[in-house]
C-alpha cells in the first residue's frame, strides 16, 4: 500500500523517537466510522484505521546498506506489537518494561515487522549511509468510499 525510501547519511541525519506506524495514506479524506485522527503529510491525507486492520498489516524493510548502532539502525521493543494502539504514557512505560533490540542488518537483508511494534532510530554517528526501502503491505480491502493514495507515475 505504500513504499518509503529512507536515506540516512551525514548530510541528511535524523533521530526518530519511539512510535508505532498507525496511519494509512489515502487518496482523499472521507469520513468513515472507525477511521479517525486525520492528518496531512506532504499533501497526502493520512488516517488511523481501526486496530483490527493495523493487525493485518506487515512492513518489509529492505536494507541497501549495512545497518548497525553507529549509523542509526532500527531499534524495537520486543513484543509491543501485541499491545494495541498505545498512548504516549504507555509508550514510556514500555520503554521501562520491554527489551530493546537493535536490528543490525547487512546490505541485502530484509526485516519484517508489524507496524504497531514500537520502534525508533538514533542519529548516525558514522560517515556511512543507511538506505532502506520501507514497504507496507495491507491484508485487507479498504471500506467503500476510501481509496489508497497512489503517487503520480
Amino acid at each position: 500500500m505504500r513504499g518509503i525510501y529512507f536515506d540516512k547519511r551525514p548530510e541528511t541525519n535524523w533521530l526518530v523517537a519511539w512510535h508505532q506506524d498507525l496511519t494509512l495514506a489515502l487518496k482523499e479524506r472521507v469520513e468513515v466510522p472507525g477511521f479517525g485522527q486525520w492528518s496531512m503529510k506532504d499533501g497526502v491525507p493520512h488516517v488511523q484505521p481501526p486496530v483490527e486492520l493495523l493487525e493485518q498489516m506487515l512492513t518489509v524493510r529492505l536494507h541497501l546498506d549495512d545497518a548497525d548502532e553507529s549509523n542509526g539502525a532500527l531499534r524495537v521493543l520486543a513484543g509491543t506489537h501485541r499491545l494495541g494502539r498505545l498512548t504516549a504514557e504507555q509508550i514510556q512505560r514500555c520503554r521501562e518494561t520491554h527489551e530493546e533490540v537493535f536490528c543490525k542488518a547487512k546490505a541485502g537483508d530484509a526485516l519484517l515487522m508489524k507496524p504497531m511494534l514500537l520502534h525508533a532510530s538514533s542519529r548516525s554517528t558514522s560517515e556511512r549511509s543507511r538506505r532502506v526501502l520501507h514497504i507496507e503491505f495491507a491484508g485487507f480491502q479498504l471500506p467503500m468510499l476510501l481509496d489508497w493514495h497512489e503517487p503520480p507515475a
